[in-house]
């Protein structure tokens, strides 16, 4: 792991995977196929990727049933507990319609209204991932979406892991289909004989998943095109190296592709964090992953001072930015750009993975700068609202009807116009 001396002129930005031209046109070709075969398409793309040969792609409520005996009461509590966690900050965010009336009589307005479906992507196969259940189901639900969908890839035997399928349970989605890939985002968008299209689709996957969200946006709304996972430490000569390598790590091992990076102004603080990471790594059971990613992806920058430190977060914008400094909270003001900010030396970027309520789908390669996490805005729409009374446009009618000559487009003008000369008829039968 590289110690370098920051500066304006190190470049410390990454590039994305956006995919290739072949892992595009591949992406295209099943989306293609779907729109066209529908569920015969989506039985058969589930045995060539997935290996699992299908009877029905919609679970049933006697594997839900089955899925709760392999599942132990801790796990449930755990579960529980999180989901409560979540749903409790999120109902924060809640959103009320409103109105305004004038004295002239005009009323204007916004409308808050949910999505009508959502779709949810979980990456399955032999992994588990209940927590991007929790994190991308709890806000759409809180924001009052009705319909949502869940789909994730089915394990070689045609099943879905038991915790995924139990954390769906729990938070009440009835609607899960045993397909993944991009084969499943092109049946969430434009729907076949079994999967209705929903009008949103979110959750993480592979690349062929991330393109072909790209690919149907415009046709349904999209959370965002997510990157490999990130983290950023920010820290003082006070802090604990053990910490910051742990944390670091936390990150690495998701993806050869992940990010860690420490930026301090402790040149002592960074050797010692540098010969922890690499100590820590001996044991990791994905010790290839994590080694990799450090290699790859990690670095320590060391700055004149803390105000330059803060200079190069800022630059970085970073996923997950964690502050172990000794008064972290008077640095908050100074953080601009980020996607989580996670204040202090116990809290560690798991916590907010997967328990303390705040989302943990967030903006990744420098999207912090322009972007939020997941929340629930992002599963309602708005709409304005509009009413002028006859006082009110006959007020205004003159000034709207000149501005819209100003651009040139005098059927504006004339509309408005209308009800200026019902004015004058009026004035005349006096």
């Amino acid at each position: 792991m590289n110690i370098t001396e920051y500066s304006k002129d190190v470049s410390i930005k990454r590039t994305v995977d956006q995919g290739t031209s072949e892992q595009r046109k591949a992406v295209e070709g099943i989306i293609s196929r779907v729109r066209r075969e529908k569920d015969t398409a989506l039985a058969e793309l589930t045995e060539q990727f997935d290996g699992a040969r299908l009877d029905t792609l919609k679970v049933s409520q006697s594997e839900m049933d089955a899925a709760y005996k392999n599942v132990d009461d801790e796990t449930l509590a755990i579960l529980r507990e999180a989901k409560e966690n979540i749903t409790r900050f999120h109902g924060r965010q809640q959103r009320q319609s409103w109105m305004t009336t004038e004295e002239d009589g005009t009323i204007l307005g916004q409308k808050i209204t949910p999505l009508d479906a959502v779709g949810v992507y979980v990456p399955g196969g032999r992994a588990s991932y209940p927590s991007t259940i929790l994190m991308n189901v709890l806000p759409a639900q809180v924001a009052g979406v009705e319909r949502i969908v869940m789909v994730s890839p089915p394990q070689a035997d045609g099943t879905l892991n038991d915790v995924v399928l139990v954390t769906a349970c729990e938070l009440g989605v009835k609607e899960i289909y045993k397909v993944g890939g991009a084969q499943a985002v092109a049946a969430l968008a434009y729907g076949t004989e079994t999967i209705a299209p929903v009008d949103k689709i979110v959750g993480p996957g592979n690349i062929y998943v991330a393109l072909a969200k790209q690919l149907v946006y415009g046709t349904v709304d999209i959370d965002m095109f997510a990157g490999p996972s990130e983290i950023v430490v920010l820290a003082d000569s006070t802090a604990r190296p053990d910490y910051i390598a742990a944390d670091m790590l936390s990150q690495a091992e998701h993806d050869p592709m992940a990010s860690a990076v420490l930026v301090t102004p402790d040149l002592t603080l960074a050797e010692q964090v540098a010969k922890e990471v690499y100590e820590q790594l001996e044991t990791l059971p994905k010790k290839d992953i994590a080694e990799a990613s450090i290699r790859d992806y990690g670095a320590i920058y060391v700055t004149r001072d803390m105000n330059e430190a803060l200079d190069a977060v800022n630059e970085l914008a970073p996923e997950h930015l964690e502050v172990q400094t000794e008064s972290p909270f008077e640095l908050l003001g100074a953080i601009r750009h980020a996607g989580a900010i996670f204040v202090g030396e116990n809290s560690s970027e798991p916590v907010g993975d997967y328990f303390a309520g705040p989302n943990h789908v967030l903006p990744t390669n420098g999207t912090a700068r322009f972007s939020s996490p997941l929340n629930v805005d992002d599963f309602t729409k708005k709409s304005s609202i509009l009413f002028y009374s006859k006082t009110s446009a006959q007020r205004h009618g003159a000034k709207i009807a000149a501005f819209a000559r100003l651009e040139g487009l005098e059927a504006h003008a004339r509309a408005v116009e209308k009800r200026l000369e019902e004015k004058e008829h009026d004035n005349e039968n006096e």
